[in-house]
């Protein structure tokens, strides 16, 4: 086993542990058992997930037991924001999200495969809505309830920030105790001793730990521990996972392989390194190369490049990954366009400037009418001139008359037109007729 807590301080990503001696001593005893739980608050997992979901892959790597913990239960009651009561979404709905999840989840971890013994440090997926829908009323207030102390439950900054304002219902104080009892349960089912989490669940899982010591006195499994990820921040300021267009989804429904591919490739020169730290598996002399290589020539993107690439393989697989990678290429010049398939084009085009027209390409005004429409030039008389000095393309081949006109052999797919303004800015028609 490699000392994993080593490798995850080398990569940025440990914020608290409970006793980081105790736990190496732990871990170098091991193997050991960890846990780490995703509510099912939407359908699908985002970006934001991939740290803790990578910890638990990094663990395993290094010869240690994950189980990844969708909260079919907890789902149903909601981790209380700072801000605001959460919505509460019904069974049904949760039932459902909590196979989404359970199904992307797989993708990351080494499960047992099917008609196979289970090897020691194969996944484990657990839902806690087996425990949670079996315990009753009495036994959470007399069994679980009596080991909280309402002082400290106060105290806690989200529900001093919700008390602050709008207020708290009993419902949401309360998912402190459900969280602390997964803990539980999963010592007693699974010898699980380490927890983890992101920093600003640093209050809960402390919580579990020490709900472990006083209901079972850290026995028989010995020591339970926490630790905690640093929170990712950008650059810029702006939340890490959101673009112009929302949060960027690891379902391709909702977030499309090449929209993915974009945001990894897209980061900022300040924080790539500290990404291929996070979310890739490249060792420390490959992320050495690929900081100089930002250094020096920041204008070839390596290093974004190798984390677009290997995230979308990790993701959505080679072939999603392959076609991102050739729809970026050919959107620029550099490749193309003829081989890229409808969803695909259809995807790159939602990630830029379009303007979409009923009807037949007969229909379509002039080029430079399309430059202005989909905002690629601020009025016709722009787009006239960049035609003029060279700098307009349609499907990446150059427009020189300012009067020209879309035929039906520039439309791609039956339905897309690529219209590019220089070298970098793209923009796009869609026929929906």
């Amino acid at each position: 086993m490699t000392d994993i807590i080593d490798e995850l301080q080398w990569r940025g990503l440990v914020a608290q542990t409970t006793d980081i001696d105790a736990l190496r001593k732990s871990l170098a005893d091991g193997p050991i058992t960890l846990y780490c739980g995703f509510d099912p608050t939407a359908g699908s997992l985002h970006v934001g997930h991939l740290t803790q979901i990578l910890t638990l892959a990094r663990f395993q790597q290094a010869g240690h037991r994950p189980i990844a913990l969708v909260g079919g239960g907890t789902g149903l009651i909601g981790d209380p924001k700072p801000s605001a009561e959460r919505q509460m979404n019904s069974v049904d709905t949760v039932e459902g999200w909590v196979g989404n999840l359970a199904g992307q989840l797989s993708r990351f971890l080494r499960f047992t495969p099917e008609g196979e013994h289970a090897a020691p440090t194969d996944a484990i997926l657990a839902n806690n809505r087996e425990w949670l829908g079996e315990i009753n009323a009495i036994e959470l207030l007399r069994d679980v309830g009596k080991h909280f102390s309402i002082n400290q439950m106060l105290a806690r900054e989200t529900v001093r920030s919700r008390l602050d304002g709008e207020g708290m219902s009993y419902t949401e104080f309360s998912y402190v105790l459900l969280q602390s009892y997964d803990y539980v349960q999963l010592y007693r089912r699974f010898g699980c001793t380490l927890q983890t989490g992101g920093s600003d669940q640093w209050g809960n899982i402390t919580a579990g730990l020490d709900l472990v010591r006083r209901m079972d006195g850290n026995r028989p499994h010995g020591q339970a521990h926490a630790l905690t990820t640093n929170l990712l921040t950008k650059a810029d300021g702006t939340k890490f996972g959101k673009t112009e267009t929302g949060t960027v989804w690891l379902d391709p429904e909702l977030t499309s392989p090449y929209a993915f591919y974009q945001f990894w490739f897209n980061a900022d020169d300040r924080d790539v390194v500290r990404y291929l730290k996070v979310f890739s598996f490249l060792g420390e002399s490959e992320i050495a190369d690929l900081e100089r290589q930002t250094q020096e020539r920041p204008q070839a993107r390596a290093a974004q490049r190798a984390l677009a690439e290997e995230l979308t393989t990790l993701v959505h697989g080679e072939e999603e990954c392959r076609k991102a990678v050739e729809a970026s290429l050919a959107l620029f010049g550099r490749a193309d366009l003829s081989e890229l398939d409808g969803r695909t084009l259809d995807a790159a085009l939602a990630e830029v400037p379009r303007t979409e027209h009923d009807g037949s390409v007969a229909d379509l005004p002039s080029v430079a009418d399309l430059f202005a429409q989909c905002g690629l030039t601020p009025s016709k008389s722009a787009a006239r001139r960049a035609i003029q000095e060279g700098g307009a393309y349609v499907n990446n081949v150059k427009v020189t008359d300012v009067e020209a006109r879309v035929g039906s052999e520039d439309v791609l797919q039956e339905r897309f037109v690529v219209l590019r303004k220089g070298k970098r800015n793209i923009g796009g028609v869609v026929l929906s007729g």
